[in-house]
């Protein structure tokens, strides 16, 4: 288990600079596997309360599977890797933290997508979402370009929209939970909504 500072969903990248030994034991292991067969892969949790250097963390329950694709040993030791994530795990139990974080999880479910249901809300939580890119670019706060793409698939899309929303951490948390394509788009719509019409109050009053 990696536990970071931010929230992976399925379909998106992630790029990690590993320096801390505990680490870089853990994507030895996950390199070792891939060499013998396995695959690399490690979880990842948001981080409840703590940060991610040193231990002593708190972490939330669900997590999403993180797939190795690049791996680069640096002449230190650190390894500068990328990685997509795959899938939902909730943890079912912590375990010993050696030589790195470990858990007990379950996979949970696929939220399906239902294109006859989900479509047409898959296009208006993409409008919302890209209406608040917007806002935030005329407030010159970070954000995702507006024109991102998303993939083809409209399951992983739906995913990639959820990532890329200016929303907290904490939400994020529950929209990786949603039991289905439908609850995600849903609560997706509504909160970029609520978001975008906060923005456009503070643009609106300079």
């Amino acid at each position: 288990m990696f536990p970071l500072g931010s929230v992976l969903f399925p379909g998106m990248p992630l790029t990690l600079h590993v320096f801390e030994p505990r680490y870089r034991a853990l994507i030895a292991a996950c390199v070792d596997a891939a060499e013998h067969g396995g695959a690399p892969e490690f979880g990842v949790v948001l981080i409840e309360r703590g940060t991610e250097v040193g231990g002593g963390d708190q972490r939330f329950g669900l997590g999403t599977v993180a797939r190795l694709t690049q791996v680069a040993e640096l002449p230190d030791g650190r390894y500068a890797t990328m990685a997509v994530g795959t899938r939902r795990v909730a943890v079912r139990s912590w375990l010993a933290e050696d030589p790195y974080p470990l858990a007990e999880v379950d996979e949970v479910a696929d939220a399906h997508f239902d294109t006859g249901l989900d479509g047409p809300l898959l296009e208006r939580a993409e409008d919302q979402v890209r209406r608040c890119l917007a806002l935030k670019h005329e407030l010159g706060e970070p954000a995702f370009p507006v024109e991102v793409e998303l993939d083809e698939d409209p399951a992983t899309a739906a995913w990639q929209l959820a990532a890329i929303a200016p929303v907290s951490e904490l939400d994020q948390v529950g929209l990786l939970g949603s039991p289905s394509c439908t609850e995600l788009l849903g609560q997706l719509h509504d909160l970029a909504a609520e978001e975008a019409t906060v923005l456009a109050f503070r643009l609106g009053s300079g």
